[in-house]
């Protein structure tokens, strides 16, 4: 996508990826019950301990318009994926930057990041009733439902896995 570039997170995005977390898991009704929850989406520094935070800037004016966590098997942030695969999690676009393809860039550059280190896999979960766009992103991206990921994190919270098979070459 032009105008948008993914990069790793600096400690200095830190601030906005937590704000803009928050904002689009409450504008996704995500937060509703599940308020505890927030906590762990404005703890940026420890995902980005753990795991690779990445964020999309805008080119022009370098502001944060989303982030995505990107874990391996056996990381503190990887739930679902097992050898061979990565995962990404906490994919979150700021509600105004919607619609400009900044989710399909975060999407992409964990792919890349996979393939880049030789994972046959993406695997991903997604909140069973999710908004349609990011179910549709996902399915636009190739990714199928894998019901042997699914799970519940808390009761009354279906998470649904999906996964990507990647291809070498």
């Amino acid at each position: 996508m032009t105008g948008v570039r993914v990069r790793p997170a600096e400690p200095a995005d830190f601030p906005a990826v937590a704000r803009l977390t928050v904002a689009a898991y409450e504008a996704d009704g995500q937060l509703k019950d599940e308020h505890w929850y927030a906590e762990v989406l404005v703890d940026v520094s420890t995902r980005a301990e753990s795991g690779e935070v990445l964020v999309a800037v805008d080119e022009a004016t370098g502001a944060v318009l989303g982030s995505v966590t990107f874990a391996l098997p056996g990381t503190p942030f990887a739930e679902l994926c097992g050898p061979g695969e990565a995962e990404f999690r906490m994919l979150a676009v700021d509600p105004g930057a919607q619609g400009r393809g900044v989710g399909a860039a975060l999407v992409e550059a964990c792919v890349a990041r996979a393939t880049e280190l030789g994972c046959t896999a993406v695997v991903i979960c997604v909140r069973a009733g999710m908004a349609d766009p990011a179910h549709r992103l996902y399915e636009r991206r190739g990714f199928v439902r894998a019901p042997e990921k699914d799970w519940a994190p808390t009761p009354g919270v279906q998470l649904l896995g999906l996964r990507l098979e990647l291809t070498r070459g």
